[in-house]
């Protein structure tokens, strides 16, 4: 039975290639720009949650805080106000896992003939840590490296590409700022940050070998800012307020004093920008998605020409027994047709379309069988949807006023 009425209505469609034709174009264009809308807006949120991942998780960076000189009031980090004591004293703390001081720059590192400018960041090994970042080949500096001041280094991945090439690093000399340091590991890929930062083009070593070897320091044992890890994402609010209370009693701060430092939550910032990444995403698959209506309604303006043009058909199939359900059957299977092709045809397009938007346009883009199987469930729904206003419509004809419409 619908064996012949698929074959019917293949055939009723091949009469009229052209408008068939014109009819899935909408369909196709729905379906691809579905697809490729949501390959895009998946692919920035793989980004996102990558450089969330590389950057460690519960993180706090504690910096430098506002103060106060001769009644103007200075930004964060104005004045070292933090020390490597202090982050001796927030590892104490039962809700913190790992705790580094950092003291940043930059300089010029000069290997051989090679030389390259990146940042330096004087830190412990606890660094490592915090920011969950294994050595992939090597040994990490030791505490007794930190007491001692100890000219050594950890290379991140781009900086030995460009110093070395195809060399390995570990156990060669190379000079930063003039001092010679010797290269003990290589740090593993982080990427790039959610600030598009190259997290790979940096060094690490000890952090009194920066204070009083490569940067100086105008005030010694003071560090930038404090990297601190929480045990875990329940802890964080308890993390914060112990640190906060900590630090206003180290630094001896009346009740009514501003915080000489400030705590920043780094996973909640990242949470909140993955967050604005998934509601773009969202809204990018929903814009397409109009294209899908667009397309269904274009399937029942021409289904309704095909019934007008079918009238006389449809008056002698009523008269010879076709029952309301056969032609109702008849003219949904054409939009259903109509629909499937059309859907087939767009999920390659969009397939397409989004390995095109990776190759030129050097953008990240996520192709998932899920996207692919919605996007064709949903327009193949939509077709079917504005298909049955038609189909219901040719079925209720009464034969007489079928018959005799010219």
């Amino acid at each position: 039975m619908i064996a012949p009425m698929l074959a019917e209505a293949w055939h009723a469609m091949g009469a009229n290639r052209l408008r068939a034709f014109l009819t899935m174009l909408g369909m196709m264009i729905g379906v691809a720009a579905v697809i490729m809308m949501m390959a895009i807006g998946q692919g920035a949120q793989f980004m996102v949650d990558q450089s969330i991942a590389s950057m460690g998780s519960n993180l706090f960076i504690v910096l430098s805080g506002s103060t106060t000189a001769g009644g103007v009031r200075l930004g964060s980090g104005a004045t070292p106000t933090l020390t490597a004591a202090d982050a001796d004293a927030i590892a104490e703390l039962p809700s913190i896992r790992a705790v580094a001081p950092v003291s940043p720059g930059s300089a010029q590192l000069v290997y051989g003939a090679n030389n390259w400018a990146t940042s330096v960041m004087g830190t412990t090994p606890s660094y490592l840590d915090v920011r969950d970042w294994p050595v992939t080949s090597g040994n990490v500096f030791s505490d007794s490296d930190v007491r001692a001041g100890s000219r050594v280094v950890l290379l991140g991945r781009t900086v030995v590409k460009n110093l070395f090439v195809d060399e390995d690093p570990v156990g060669k000399t190379i000079r930063v700022k003039q001092s010679p340091f010797q290269v003990i590991g290589v740090l593993a890929a982080k990427g790039q940050s959610l600030d598009g930062r190259d997290q790979d083009d940096t060094v690490l070593i000890p952090v009194t070998t920066a204070q009083r070897k490569v940067f100086g320091s105008r005030f010694p044992g003071t560090v930038r800012f404090i990297m601190a890890q929480a045990t875990s994402a329940e802890a964080m609010a308890v993390a914060e307020r112990d640190m906060a209370q900590l630090l206003r009693q180290r630094h001896h701060l009346p009740d009514r004093a501003d915080n000489d430092f400030d705590i920043r939550n780094l996973t909640a910032l990242a949470n909140a920008q993955a967050e604005t990444t998934r509601v773009m995403s969202l809204m990018l698959g929903a814009i397409a998605s109009i294209s899908l209506l667009v397309g269904g309604i274009g399937i029942m303006n021409i289904m309704l020409v095909s019934v007008t043009e079918r009238t006389r058909e449809i008056g002698i199939r009523v008269a010879i027994g076709a029952r309301e359900r056969d032609i109702r059957l008849q003219f949904l299977l054409e939009a259903i047709i109509i629909s499937v092709v059309g859907c087939l045809v767009g999920v390659i397009l969009g397939v397409g379309a989004a390995v095109a938007v990776n190759l030129l346009a050097k953008l990240a883009v996520v192709i998932t069988g899920a996207s692919i199987v919605l996007a064709f469930c949903v327009a193949a729904a939509v077709g079917i949807f504005f298909g049955f206003y038609p189909a219901n419509k040719a079925a209720r004809l009464k034969p007489i006023d079928a018959l005799r419409y010219q």
